[in-house]
C-alpha cells in the first residue's frame, strides 16, 4: 500500500468540500482507470448546446461518493444496522459505477463496439480493480449487482431515486445554468429509511420527490434530449461508424493507438476480454477530437463532411415532431443531396436520417419510490401525489426526429 495520503478534502462547487473516506478509496481513484474518467465528458456534446457543460464522470463519481457518505450517515442515525465494511463498499460501488463510459459517455456503444454497454465494461473494471487491490473489492461488486441480500444496498446505487440520480441532476442544472434541475437532494436523503431491506422515503418527503421527478422530466426534454444535443451526438456516431467503416474497405486512417484498434477489430460482448479493457482504458474524448481534426482534410467526403460539422459546429437541422415523418420528406431530402453531392442512397443516409427519442420520468414496474407513513403503511409515490398529477409522469412520451443538410451544404 502506498504511504498514508495527504489529500483528504476536494473542493466540489456543487456541494463544497467534500471528504474522500478512506486510504483505499483514495487509492482507487490514484488509479490510472478512475483517473482517465478526467477526460471524459459526462454530458457529451451538451456543450455545443449549453457553454458551460464540460465537467467530466470524474466530478460525478465524487459527487456520489459525497452523497453516499451522507445516506450513510442518515440510515444509521435512523437505527439500520451498516456495517464499516458495508459502509466502504457503498462508496466503492458509487464511486466505480461509470467507469466504463467511453468518450463522449454514450456514443461508443452505439458505433465502435457492438451489444457492449457501458454497465458491462464498468463490472470489468471492478472486477481488474479488485485484482490490483487485493480482493477488497468484492463487496462492492456484490452490491453494484445486485446479489448481495441488503436490497437497499443496492437500491442506492441503482433505482429511481438513486445517488447517481440525485448527483447528475443536481450537477448538470448547475452546469448547464438550467435551474430545473435544481433538486433538493439534501432533503431527500434527509428523509430516507429502510424497511423490510427496501429502501423508502418518509412521507415529509412527498413534495421533494414530486420536484424531483418533474426535474428529471423536464432536463430531459431541456437538457439530454435537446435537439442539437441530439443531432451532434448523431453525427459523432456516423463518424466513427464511417471511420470503421473505411477501415474494414482498407484505408489508412490517422488515429491513437487505442482507436485505431477499436476502429480494425470487430468488438463484441464475447470478444471484449482483459486485453480488449486495457486497450479500452486508453481511449477517452481527446482521441476522438483529435481524431476528427485530422479527419477533416480526409479524401473521403463522407468522413471529412461529418468530422467538420461536428469540430465547426455547423450542424444538420434538426425538426422534432409528434408524428414519424413521411417517406416522401424524407425521400426528397435524400433525392436533392444525390443530386448536389452525386452520392448514393447509402452515402446520402449518412446526412438524411430520422429516429425517435423518449422521456420516462417515472418507471411503475420496477424499483417503485415508495412512501412511509406515519402508520407504518407503505405506498408508491403516484398513489399518495395530490399536488401534482405524477401519473402523467409515468407515462412514455415520444417524440420522432428528421435530420437533413441546411440548404448552404
Amino acid at each position: 500500500m502506498a504511504s498514508q495520503n495527504k489529500l483528504k478534502i476536494l473542493n466540489d462547487p456543487i456541494y463544497g468540500f467534500i471528504t474522500i473516506p478512506s486510504q483505499r478509496i483514495f487509492n482507487i481513484i490514484e488509479h490510472p482507470y478512475f483517473q482517465r474518467l478526467r477526460r471524459i465528458s459526462q454530458m457529451g456534446l451538451s456543450y455545443l448546446v449549453y457553454p458551460g457543460a464540460h465537467h467530466t464522470r470524474f466530478h460525478h463519481a465524487l459527487g456520489c461518493v459525497h452523497l453516499m457518505q451522507k445516506a450513510v450517515r442518515i440510515l444509521r442515525f435512523k437505527g439500520v444496522e451498516i456495517s464499516d465494511e458495508e459502509e466502504e463498499a457503498l462508496q466503492i460501488a458509487i464511486l466505480l459505477h461509470d467507469i466504463g463510459h467511453g468518450p463522449f459517455s454514450h456514443t461508443m456503444e452505439h458505433s465502435i463496439v457492438e451489444g457492449v454497454d457501458h454497465e458491462s465494461i464498468s463490472l470489468l473494471f471492478m472486477k481488474e480493480l479488485n485484482e490490483v487491490f487485493n480482493q477488497n473489492l468484492t463487496l462492492a461488486i456484490e452490491i453494484f449487482t445486485g446479489k448481495y441480500p441488503r436490497k437497499f444496498m443496492y437500491q442506492l446505487i441503482t433505482s429511481q431515486l438513486d445517488m447517481d440520480r440525485l448527483d447528475y441532476l443536481k450537477r448538470d442544472s448547475f452546469y448547464t445554468g438550467t435551474t430545473e434541475g435544481n433538486i433538493n437532494s439534501d432533503r431527500l436523503i434527509t428523509m430516507l429509511n429502510v424497511v423490510n431491506n427496501e429502501l423508502v422515503l418518509e412521507e415529509k418527503a412527498i413534495y421533494s420527490v414530486e420536484k424531483f421527478l418533474v426535474a428529471r422530466r423536464l432536463m430531459y426534454w431541456q437538457v439530454y434530449l435537446h435537439k442539437t444535443s441530439l443531432v451532434a451526438e448523431q453525427l459523432l456516431i456516423r463518424v466513427l461508424k464511417r471511420a470503421k467503416e473505411l477501415t474494414a474497405a482498407g484505408s489508412s486512417l490517422n488515429a491513437s493507438k487505442a482507436l485505431s484498434y477499436f476502429l480494425e477489430n470487430k468488438v463484441t460482448a464475447e470478444s471484449f476480454d482483459t486485453e480488449t479493457l486495457k486497450i479500452f482504458a486508453c481511449l477517452d474524448d481527446y482521441d476522438i477530437i483529435l481524431a476528427m481534426k485530422e479527419w477533416m482534410n480526409h479524401d473521403d467526403f463522407i468522413l471529412s463532411s461529418l468530422c467538420k460539422m461536428v469540430i465547426n459546429r455547423d450542424l444538420l437541422k434538426v425538426k422534432l415532431k409528434k408524428k414519424k415523418t413521411s417517406s416522401a420528406k424524407i425521400e426528397k431530402h435524400t433525392n436533392q443531396l444525390k443530386e448536389k453531392y452525386n452520392l448514393s442512397d447509402k452515402e446520402a443516409s449518412y446526412f438524411v436520417f430520422t429516429g425517435e427519442i423518449a422521456n420516462l420520468a417515472y418507471t411503475r414496474e420496477k424499483n417503485n419510490i415508495n412512501i412511509l407513513h406515519k402508520n407504518g403503511k407503505i405506498n408508491d409515490v403516484i398513489k399518495v401525489s395530490d399536488q401534482l398529477n405524477l401519473k402523467a409522469l409515468s407515462k412514455t412520451v415520444t417524440k420522432f426526429y428528421i435530420c437533413y443538410p441546411k440548404s448552404k451544404h
